[in-house]
C-alpha cells in the first residue's frame, strides 16, 4: 500500500486543504502483510470521516485501517473536515458539498480511483458517521454502502451535547457557526426526513451502523436504529450492532473490521505469496 499526504486547493472552500490518501500497490515481498491492486484497473473507495475532536490524521494514527485495506485491494481517502458537522455552514465553509461533490471529483484527477457507485463507499466515526449518514443517504446513486460508527442520524435537529466534552457555551457556540439557528427540518440536512422520501428509489446503499453498549450516544444510536428497521421491507438492508465498548478508538479499530466484511470485497490474499 502507498500512503500519501495532499494538500491541494478546494474551490468550494476558497482554502488549501489536506487529505490522507492510502492507494493499492501489489506487492509479494514485505514481510508480515500480502497487499493487491484491484483487477479493475481502477480502485474501489472508502471515504473515511473523521469525528468532531479530530482530523484526516486520526484514522491512519489510531487504527490499522491500512493494513485492514490492503488484502481487499480498497483505496481509502481520509479528508480533513475540521468541527463542521460535514454541512454547509452558516458561519464558515461549505462542507457538506465539498466532501459530496467537490472532493471524489478532485481525488479522481489525481488517483485511478473507481467512479462506480458499486465501488464506492463512505463510512466514519462520531461527526464522521452522522455525516456518513447524511451524505449516504442524499447520494444513493453514488454509494453502494454506508458504515456509521458510534453516532446517530439527526430529525432535523444537531445532536444533543450529552457528550461531557462541551459545556453548553461552548456547544452552543459550535451549533450557531454550523447551523445559524436554521431550523432544517425537512430539508437534506434532516437525515430521517430524507431516508424516508429516498426509500423507493431503485437503488439505496447497505447501511452498516454499530454503537458501543456504554456510549454516551447510545440512545441516539437506538433511535436511528429503530426508525431504519421501521421502514417497511429494510429498504437500506440496514444492519445495526450493538457491542461491549465506550466512544473511542479501541472500539472503532476493532470495528471497522465487522464493516469491511460488510462490503463483502473480495480477498485474493491468500493467493498471494509473502
Amino acid at each position: 500500500m502507498a500512503f500519501m499526504q495532499v494538500q491541494f486547493f478546494s474551490e468550494m472552500l476558497h482554502m488549501a486543504v489536506s487529505a490522507d490518501v492510502i492507494i493499492p500497490q501489489a506487492v509479494t515481498k514485505e514481510i508480515g502483510q500480502a497487499s493487491r491492486e484491484s483487477q479493475k484497473g481502477e480502485h474501489p473507495v472508502l471515504w473515511l470521516l473523521h469525528g468532531a475532536t479530530d482530523d484526516h490524521t486520526t484514522w491512519q494514527r489510531r487504527t490499522s485501517i491500512e493494513r485492514y485495506a490492503a488484502s481487499l485491494g480498497l483505496a481509502v481517502v481520509m479528508p480533513a473536515a475540521h468541527l463542521s458537522s460535514y454541512t454547509d455552514m452558516a458561519h464558515g465553509g461549505a462542507f457538506y458539498h465539498y466532501i459530496a461533490e467537490e472532493l471524489p471529483e478532485i481525488m479522481r484527477g489525481f488517483f485511478p480511483l473507481s467512479a462506480k457507485r458499486e465501488d464506492n463507499f463512505i463510512a466514519g466515526n462520531s461527526m464522521g458517521g452522522y455525516g456518513a449518514l447524511k451524505i449516504g443517504v442524499n447520494y444513493p446513486d453514488r454509494y453502494e454502502a454506508v458504515g456509521c460508527f458510534s453516532s446517530a442520524a439527526n430529525r432535523g435537529r444537531p445532536l444533543a451535547n450529552n457528550s461531557g466534552l462541551f459545556d453548553e457555551e461552548t456547544w452552543n457556540m459550535r451549533n450557531y457557526m454550523q447551523y445559524g439557528g436554521r431550523d432544517f427540518a425537512g430539508t437534506y440536512e434532516d437525515t430521517f426526513f430524507m431516508a424516508r422520501k429516498n426509500k423507493d428509489l431503485p437503488v439505496l446503499p447497505r447501511i452498516f451502523h454499530t454503537c458501543g453498549k456504554d456510549d454516551f450516544l447510545i440512545d441516539q444510536a437506538r433511535e436511528t436504529r429503530d426508525f431504519f428497521m421501521g421502514l417497511e421491507g429494510n429498504p437500506y438492508r440496514y444492519v445495526y450492532e450493538e457491542h461491549e465498548g465506550v466512544h473511542g478508538w479501541d472500539y472503532w479499530d476493532e470495528h471497522i473490521r465487522d464493516f469491511l466484511d460488510f462490503l463483502k470485497l473480495e480477498s485474493p490474499a491468500a493467493e498471494i505469496a509473502n
